[in-house]
């Protein structure tokens, strides 16, 4: 039984697409819920998932009232889950809900929700700019130097992981980063999929390169 964790910020045009993505790629696989974390959009996010609520019964929506972070929305999401294993993706559209039973499936027989374990995805024909794409190969090889992660991608919004061992974590706010390296620091294993990305087509980035560069430099002091 799986819980669908999907933080947004000012993402109205992709909410309902993606919600129906991720019914398609879910109904008859696998028990399911969708959680919608909402941190404090300020566009009409909020009216969207309310309206939704009343057609789509697996849909559950959270909302911060101020803006908190990717990470912050992750945690939310797991706190109010239901289930025992929490996938997460972003909610721009750029993720692909048909990877999540992928990710289900590397998944080892004796996996449960009190072990550490994770899958990750790998976006392995990234649709972003070049200098995106240049500045997370770096930020990713120098990770991986230093923390031996051994994941290509830690930024891919597409992560399988046991609830309890996530919330038992120690937190930072950018912890959605450096997930493999924290389940391998508990003595888990983290496995990296290759995966589907795709192109934005819908609202905005979020991010600049220097905003990411600067939080990533600091949470690999810590």
């Amino acid at each position: 039984m799986l819980s669908v964790v999907v933080p947004v910020l000012n993402e109205a045009d992709n909410i309902c697409p993606l919600v129906g993505e991720i019914r398609a790629a879910l109904e008859g696989r696998l028990e399911y819920e969708i959680i919608y974390v909402d941190d404090g959009s300020d566009d009409t996010s909020m009216a969207i998932l309310r309206e939704l609520m009343t057609t789509e019964t697996r849909l559950r929506v959270v909302q911060h009232q101020k803006r908190c972070g990717q990470s912050a929305g992750m945690r939310t999401g797991a706190r109010f889950s239901r289930f025992d294993w929490v996938v997460t993706l972003d909610g721009d559209g750029q993720n692909d809900p048909a990877d999540i039973p992928k990710l289900w499936d590397v998944m080892p027989d004796n996996a449960d929700g009190n072990r550490p374990w994770m899958a990750i995805g790998h976006r392995v024909n990234r649709k972003d700019t070049w200098a995106k794409r240049l500045a997370s190969r770096f930020a990713n090889g120098l990770r991986a130097r230093l923390l031996k992660d051994a994941t290509p991608d830690t930024g891919c919004g597409l992560k399988l992981f046991p609830r309890q061992v996530f919330l038992d974590m120690p937190w930072f706010s950018h912890i959605h980063r450096y997930l493999p390296a924290m389940i391998r620091r508990a003595g888990g294993e983290s496995v990296s999929v290759p995966v589907n990305h795709r192109l934005r087509t819908l609202g905005t980035s979020k991010y600049g390169i220097l905003d990411r560069a600067w939080v990533g430099i600091w949470d690999l002091i810590g």
